[in-house]
C-alpha cells in the first residue's frame, strides 16, 4: 500500500468474475466504480480495487499515512532524495538532452520536488508531467508548483498510467524519464509487478529511463507495524472506501461492523490488508444485495516487499537494464535506475 496504483493488473482473481449490470440510479461518472465494486464483492473471495481509495478524504488520509511514524518508507525514500539529489539528477540528465520527467502517482510531489529544484538550478531542459488518478492532486500541482518552483514547465495529467503515458508521448517526442516512487510497484502481487513493468517498457522507447522505488525485505515486525499504526490511520484509510461507497453508490455499509486486519508473510514478502466482517450481515449497494458471513474478509490491498536480487531480476526480465542504485542509510529502501533496452 501507500502508492497510488491506478492500473488494473491481470491476475487470476480479476479474471474470475464478470462485472454486473450498472444500476440506473448511479450517476454516469460513477458507473464504472459501481460495476467494479459490485463485481468485486460478488466474487470469491471478495475484494475491492485500491484505486478507489482516493476521494478527497482518501487523499487527506493518504497524506497522513505518509507521515505516520511507523511508516518508514516515506522517510527512507525522502532521505535518498534529499541526500543524493545531485547523483540521482546526474543519472537522469544523462547526455544532457531535453527530456520529459513523468511521475506516475505524483501525490504532493514532496520527494520529486528535490529533483525538480535541482534540475531547474542546473538549467536542465525538461518538462514535468505528473500523472495521478486524483483530479484533486493534479489541480493542486498545476496551481502550486509553478509558484514554489518558478520557471518550472508543468503539464499535469489526470488519469490512469498507461493511458496518460500515451498522451505524454503524443505531447512531445522527447526522451522520457519516468518516476515511479513510494514503492508503488509493491501495490500488486509479484507476477502483477512483472507484468506492469513489461507493459511500462512497451510504452517507452529504447534509451528512456525509469527511476523506481522498491521497499526491501527487513524485520517482519517493522513491516507489519507500518500497516497497523497505533493511531489507526491505516484502519481509517481502508474503512474510508466503504464510506465512499455509501455516499456515491447508495450503499448502507455499517462501518462499525467491519475491522481492519493486516498480515505480512516474510517468505513471499507480501503485506496484505483486509476488512473483516464482524457478524453475519447483508449490505445493499444500489439494487444489489451483498451477503457477508461472520469473519468473512474483503481483500483490500497488497504491499509487496522485495529482495535486492529481485529488483535487478525484474528489470532484466521486463526489458530494462539496471544501471544505478540509491539506498537510505539503513538499506531498507532502494531507488533503482533502469534504462529501456
Amino acid at each position: 500500500m501507500r502508492g497510488k496504483l491506478t492500473q488494473n493488473t491481470t491476475t487470476s482473481m480479476n479474471q474470475a468474475f464478470t462485472p454486473t449490470a450498472v444500476n440506473c440510479d448511479i450517476s454516469a461518472e460513477n458507473r464504472q466504480f459501481y460495476a467494479d465494486v459490485v463485481a468485486g464483492l460478488q466474487a470469491e473471495p471478495k475484494h475491492l480495487n485500491s484505486k478507489y481509495f482516493y476521494d478527497a478524504n482518501g487523499d487527506k488520509l493518504f497524506q497522513e499515512l505518509m507521515n505516520c511514524p511507523e511508516y518508514y518508507p516515506t522517510n527512507c525514500e525522502l532521505e535518498i532524495f534529499s541526500e543524493k539529489t545531485a547523483e540521482i539528477c546526474d543519472a537522469l540528465i544523462a547526455d544532457g538532452d531535453a527530456f520529459d520527467l513523468i511521475e506516475l502517482g505524483a501525490g504532493d510531489a514532496t520527494k520529486s520536488s528535490y529533483l525538480l529544484k535541482y534540475l531547474l538550478d542546473k538549467k536542465a531542459d525538461f518538462t514535468y508531467l505528473p500523472i495521478d488518478i486524483s483530479d484533486n492532486v493534479i489541480s493542486y500541482l498545476n496551481i502550486t508548483l509553478p509558484v514554489t518552483l518558478p520557471g518550472l514547465k508543468i503539464t499535469g495529467l489526470n488519469g490512469e498510467y498507461f493511458e496518460m503515458l500515451n498522451k505524454a508521448a503524443a505531447i512531445s517526442p522527447r526522451r522520457k524519464v519516468v518516476l515511479f516512487l513510494g514503492s508503488n510497484i509493491g501495490n500488486m502481487p509479484l507476477d502483477g509487478a512483472i507484468e506492469f513493468c513489461r507493459e511500462l517498457r512497451n510504452n517507452l522507447s529504447e534509451g528512456d529511463m525509469v527511476l523506481i522505488g522498491m521497499d526491501l525485505k527487513k524485520d517482519p515486525r517493522v513491516i507489519l507495524a507500518a500497516y497497523n499504526d497505533k493511531d489507526g490511520i491505516t484502519r481509517e484509510f481502508n474503512l474510508n472506501l466503504l464510506r465512499r461507497i455509501n455516499r456515491e453508490l447508495h450503499a448502507n455499509f455499517d462501518i462499525s461492523k467491519f475491522e481492519h486486519y493486516p498480515t505480512y508473510d516474510p517468505e513471499t514478502g507480501a503485506c496484505k490488508s483486509y476488512l473483516i466482517s464482524l457478524q453475519d450481515q447483508q449490505v445493499s449497494i444500489g439494487n444489489e444485495k451483498i451477503d457477508f458471513k461472520k469473519d468473512e474478509y474483503i481483500y483490500m490491498e497488497i504491499s509487496q516487499k522485495f529482495t535486492l536480487m529481485q529488483t535487478d531480476q525484474i528489470a532484466i526480465n521486463t526489458g530494462f537494464q539496471p544501471v544505478g542504485q540509491f539506498f537510505d542509510t539503513k538499506k531498507w529502501f532502494i531507488d533503482a535506475v533502469w534504462v529501456a533496452a
